[in-house]
């Protein structure tokens, strides 16, 4: 059974710094596409970064390139995404999620999703 579970969010101060978590079970990581996306009030859910499984490469969107950095440690089947220099404007839901056949940043390749962990930012 695939199951992923997010888990760092909360609030913090415009120009801080947040590592979220993502523990995944069911599946190995280093197998899997993965990807962060993150939803917004009133707003489609975005993906912001990925990985690909085989070499760990990753993807980011624009609007993020240069202060979200994705990782993963294999041993802890985790992945994470660091968070740098947050604005007001990446309030959001932030989910994980993971993919067998695909990958890339959009929402409908990924089979597989957690709950998700806010994310709030005060100016």
């Amino acid at each position: 059974q695939v199951q992923l579970v997010e888990s760092g969010g909360g609030l913090v101060q415009g120009g801080g710094s947040l590592r979220l978590s993502c523990v995944a079970s069911g599946f190995r990581v280093d197998d899997y596409a993965t990807g962060w996306f993150r939803q917004a009030p009133g707003k489609e859910r975005e993906g912001v970064a990925c990985m690909s499984p085989s070499d760990g490469a990753t993807y980011y969107a624009n609007s993020v390139r240069g202060r979200f950095t994705m990782s993963r440690d294999n041993a802890k089947n985790t992945v994470y995404l660091q968070i740098d220099s947050l604005k007001p404007e990446d309030t959001a839901v932030y989910y994980c999620a993971a993919s067998h056949y695909y990958g890339g940043l959009r929402r409908q390749d990924y089979e597989y999703w957690g709950q998700g962990t806010q994310v709030t930012v005060s100016p």
